[in-house]
Formats: C-alpha cells, sequence, structure tokens
C-alpha cells in the first residue's frame, strides 16, 4: 500500500527497517593512527535499554521527535534520561543475571558537552563493540560498524554542538554471514566493551604512521617509515627518535611519505624487549609512540628473531574473566602475561579474535611474542563476498592497529576450517592481503590434520608461511599413537606450530591416567605431546590449548557446566593444575 493511503506506518510495517543503516559503514580506511594523543573520555555511565525488538532503529527515536506539526506530544517508547545506567566499557551479560545469556541489541545513551575549537576535525572512537555497532549523533545517524573485536573511528566534526545527544545501539545476535558465524566454542559476550573516546584533530593530521626495520634487505640498521595524511597535500613532515638521535625529514607528495634512515638499535627481543620513543610531527599535528625493531623470518623449516632461530614457547589464551567477560581490566590482562611467563613462555597466541591492543603494548615490554588472529572460525560462508569483506575488513583494521607493535610477529587468518575449494579460495586472499599491507611479519592459520591419511596436508598451507597445527590425540582423538603416525608421514618444507593440543581438567579432580576430566589425565597427555613433539625437527613451537578454563555453552556435561576446562589454570587462574607444571618444566629444560 502507498503511504499516502494512510495504511502504512513505518516503525511497524516495513520489513527492510535495516537498509537505510547499511550505509556510512565505518571500515579500516576510516582509520586513525592515535597512539600519544589527547583523548577525551567518553566511558562512565550511560542510560541503556534492552531493545530485543530493534524498535529504536524502526522508529528512529534517535530522532527524538518529541511533538507533531500541531505542537501535541507524541506518546513515546523510551526514557533515555529516565532508564537504567551501566557503565562502559562493559558487557552488558556481566551487568544482570537476567541478560546473562541475552542476544540481541541494547541501545546506549548519555549527553555530553563539547567545546569545538576553531578549524578542528573531531572523531569519536570505539575501541570494540561486539557485533553490529550504530552511532547517533544529535539525531542524525553517522556510522555503522561491523566486527566484533577491532576499533573503529567516526568523523562527528559538523554534528558536534555544544550540548551533545549520542545513542549507540550494539546488537550481538549471532549470524551464518557474519565473522565469526553462529556456531563457536567460546561465549558470545555482547555490549560496547572497550572504551569511547573523542580525538580532536588539525584540520590536516596524520592518519597512518609505520615505522620498521627495512624488511627488504637483510639489513637491521635500516629504518623505514610510512606518513599518510588525512588530505591529499604535499609538505614535509618530520620523524625523531632521541635516544638513537635520529632526526629526519619525510617528503610528503599527494598526502603521501616514506623516508629511509641508517640508525643503530638494540634489538628487541623476549630476553630485552627495548623500546624507543618515536615522535612524527607533520604541520600542526603530533604523534608519538613506543616501538621495537626487531626482524622475523623464516629459513627453510626455522623460525628466525633477529636471524638467529628460535622456538616458540607459547600458550593459548581466550579475552576471558569470571568479572568481566571480555572487557578485562588491564590488570587482568598483566595477569595473563605474568602468568604465561611463569610458565616460561615466550610466546602467546591470542586466540580467536583481536584481544585489547593494550594486550600488544604490554608485551613489547615485557617481552612476549604473539600470533593475533581474526575470527575466520569453523564453518564460515565462505562462497559470500560480504563474508569475505567483512573477514578482510577486521584483518585490516588488526593489521593497522597493531603495525608498530614488536611483539606481533604473526597474523593469522583462521582456525579449524575445512579444506574445501571455497575456502581455499577465501583465505588464500586473506594471507595474500595480510601480505601486501605488512611485509614484517609472517602469516599463518590453525589448521586441521588429514586424519584419515593421517598426514598434515592442508592446501592452504603452500601459501603460510608457517603452518599451525590443531591435533587432540590423547583425548579427542582417543589413540594417541595416531600423533607420531602424523608426524612421521609429513614433511613439510616449513615451520610448524601445534596450534592446540590438550585436555579437560576440572580443577582439583584427581584420578588415575585414564579418568577423563582429572587432573592427572590431563597432565599425562601433556606429558606424552610434549615427549612427542620435542623430537620433531620442523615443529618449532606449540600454544597449547589453553591458559585458563573459560565460559562456552557448547560444554553441557555435569564436569564442565558451561566451561571449556583444558585450562592449564582454573577460570579465576587462582589454582594450577598439574598440567601446568609438566609444561612448565618441558620450557625450563627445552634447549
Amino acid at each position: 500500500m502507498k503511504k499516502e493511503e494512510g495504511y502504512f506506518q513505518e516503525d511497524i510495517h516495513k520489513k527492510d527497517y535495516l537498509s537505510i543503516y547499511e550505509e556510512k559503514k565505518i571500515t579500516s580506511e576510516s582509520m586513525i593512527f592515535d597512539a600519544g594523543r589527547k583523548k577525551e573520555s567518553l566511558d562512565g555511565y550511560w542510560n541503556y535499554g534492552v531493545d530485543q525488538y530493534d524498535t529504536c532503529l524502526r522508529a528512529k527515536w534517535y530522532e527524538e521527535r518529541y511533538y507533531d506539526e500541531d505542537g501535541r506530544p507524541y506518546p513515546m517508547d523510551y526514557s533515555f534520561d529516565e532508564w537504567p545506567t551501566m557503565k562502559l566499557p562493559s558487557c552488558f551479560n556481566m551487568q544482570r543475571e537476567d541478560l546473562k545469556l541475552y542476544e540481541g541489541s541494547v541501545v546506549y545513551t548519555r549527553t555530553f558537552y563539547y567545546e569545538r575549537k576553531k578549524a578542528e576535525r573531531v572523531f569519536i572512537k570505539i575501541g570494540a563493540a561486539n557485533y553490529t555497532c550504530r552511532i547517533f549523533l544529535n539525531g542524525r545517524f553517522v556510522g555503522m560498524h561491523k566486527g566484533g573485536s577491532t576499533p573503529f573511528y567516526v568523523e562527528v566534526t559538523n554534528d558536534l554542538k555544544p550540548h551533545n545527544r549520542i545513542i549507540i545501539t550494539c546488537d550481538n545476535k549471532r549470524n551464518s554471514l557474519q565473522i565469526p558465524m553462529e556456531n563457536t566454542d567460546w561465549f558470545n559476550y555482547g555490549g560496547i566493551y572497550r572504551s569511547i573516546e573523542i580525538i580532536s584533530l588539525p584540520q590536516v593530521f596524520i592518519k597512518d604512521f609505520r615505522i620498521s626495520l627495512d624488511s627488504s634487505e637483510n639489513s637491521y640498521t635500516r629504518i623505514v617509515s610510512d606518513i599518510r595524511l588525512s588530505d591529499s597535500i604535499d609538505g614535509t613532515a618530520h620523524i625523531t627518535i632521541p635516544d638513537l638521535n635520529v632526526s629526519v625529514e619525510v617528503s610528503v607528495k599527494d598526502g603521501y611519505g616514506h623516508v629511509s634512515f641508517e640508525a643503530e638499535p638494540e634489538l628487541w627481543t623476549p630476553d630485552t624487549p627495548v623500546c624507543y620513543e618515536v615522535m612524527a610531527e607533520f604541520g600542526e599535528d603530533r604523534i608519538k609512540d613506543e616501538v621495537g625493531f626487531r626482524r622475523i623470518s623464516v629459513m627453510g623449516n626455522t623460525i628466525c628473531l633477529n636471524g638467529t632461530p628460535v622456538f616458540l614457547k607459547g600458550i593459548s589464551c581466550h579475552e576471558e574473566s569470571i568479572t568481566n567477560g571480555k572487557a578485562l581490566t588491564d590488570e587482568e590482562r598483566m595477569e595473563n602475561l605474568l602468568l604465561a611467563k611463569e610458565l616460561g613462555c615466550n610466546y602467546m597466541r591470542l586466540a580467536h579474535y583481536p584481544h585489547h591492543d593494550n594486550m600488544a603494548r604490554m608485551a613489547d615490554k615485557l617481552g612476549i611474542l604473539l600470533w593475533e588472529e581474526i575470527p575466520v572460525y569453523w564453518a564460515i560462508a565462505f562462497d559470500n563476498p560480504d563474508t569475505y569483506e567483512d573477514a578482510k575488513n577486521q584483518l585490516l583494521e588488526l593489521i593497522k592497529r597493531d603495525y608498530n607493535r614488536a611483539s606481533v610477529i604473526i597474523w593469522s587468518v583462521g582456525n579449524e576450517n575445512a579444506d574445501t575449494d571455497s575456502r581455499l579460495g577465501f583465505m588464500k586472499n586473506l594471507v595474500l592481503s595480510a601480505k601486501e599491507l605488512d611485509t614484517t611479519r609472517l602469516v599463518s592459520a590453525a589448521c586441521l590434520v588429514d586424519y584419515t591419511r593421517k598426514i598434515i596436508a592442508d592446501r592452504l598451507g603452500d601459501y603460510l608461511d608457517i603452518i599451525g597445527i590443531n591435533e587432540y590425540c590423547g583425548w579427542y582423538i582417543p589413540d594417541f599413537d595416531t600423533l607420531p603416525q602424523i608426524l612421521e608421514n609429513s614433511a613439510p618444507d616449513k615451520p610448524v606450530i601445534i596450534t592446540e593440543f590438550g585436555a579437560d581438567a576440572r580443577a582439583g579432580h584427581r584420578g588415575t591416567i585414564y579418568d577423563k576430566g582429572s587432573e592427572d589425565c590431563q597432565a599425562e597427555i601433556y606429558r606424552k605431546q610434549v615427549e612427542t613433539l620435542e623430537k620433531i625437527p620442523y615443529v618449532k613451537g606449540m600454544t597449547p590449548w589453553i591458559l585458563y578454563d573459560f565460559r562456552c555453552p557448547r560444554r553441557l556435561s555435569v564436569l564442565q557446566n558451561y566451561y571449556n576446562l583444558k585450562g592449564l589454570c582454573s577460570a579465576d587462574k587462582k589454582y594450577k593444575k598439574m598440567a601446568f607444571y609438566v609444561l612448565q618444566d618441558f620450557y625450563k629444560n627445552l634447549k
């Protein structure tokens, strides 16, 4: 029916109500280098409403149409300033018992004052919000972002007033076309769980800044840097590294500048995690970062850090907290890193999605190498072009965010995907995109073993620098002797990292080595694994599954009680299981 006939009400009859919000997508192209910049926080208490039917979007609450043309008030289905409050950043599942298993839309709102300076550009940054996030400012839709673990930025320069109303809808519903899709092995936390900030910048500013050792030549004294501006103009940028006596000019043409120069940095390693203060300037804009310089490479089936062979003594870790869900505090992040150090690790796999950028910054300081990953997990819609664009965007946002982090040595494009033709094309293109954007790191994926032929044979391995292998011999594959057969049958021409092995064990539950779910059984499987893997020349690292127990709705046994119990520590990290000490002893004595 036509609207003018009077029988059509858009907010209740329009089926494709989301279509208008698919515009103004916020992607990696919108990202801003923000290290060392002054920011104003919008964290704190926000009013919120649980909007299961998406009425805010259907009825356009953000327009706040209080009165009709005759001045009569409308009845409203919302009460922005009278709603309850929730402290952000946080996962809404952790705030109320009745929201623990909720999946859907939540509307967040608050007001704030802002005094804009002349010739100033203003952006709002959200560190992460799961999964689809839409931002409205002063009655206007300003942008939409998909992807639950990477930061995004939206310009609001022309939308700001002295007194502002911001509304953010965040929807964590699972979807078969998303990255990840609806079936995962972790809890689907929802909400705005990383910080919301206002960033004020000059009219022309440094949009992207990268600095590293030159990967095009085998040198440890040549540093290269790239600067990209917000606008396609010409000029001169300036880079300084005081502790290296570096002060260089960068010629900028059409908004882009590249420079190469000599310096003698002390190389970053886990034993000597030296970082240097680096500053860049262009016009009125100034940024600052702390950067370590190192080279990661592969020679045959050997992984080399600064030209020296290194065995990656690692552990996998989720972004998870009993109290805060995914919204970890810096203290909890540091606790995870220090537990890894106590275990004897020089390396961690941050699974299965981008963790908070502070993990990489802390790892830079502590000297822990990192594998960072996007959630191309299990049965992704590999034939869907939009799904691929979602995955690629998350990968590019992660790489742009952490390019300057010395600790990050591996980008992973996925985990445990079936080796089909559509998947091969999908993930091969992700590998090529990663290599195009970043030539200074290795690219990998956590692949599955061909248990029929008992061999490492994933076709994606041809495109990877390092092959990651998940195998649960002794647990999901009961016959442990399958593992030696797989390793003997395989002859990869590049390094292999065993990205997962392990077994469930309830903390404090004892039994024989044959009692599944006991600490004794878990510890025995670890003993067999490390004794076997130590002898394989092409295995150059491992990240057993996992540092500590974590929530998972798939785990319904009485023993598990909605937790994956493969952790070496209990979920609160106060108790170390027997297998913790098995792995610790192995790493301590590893030559």
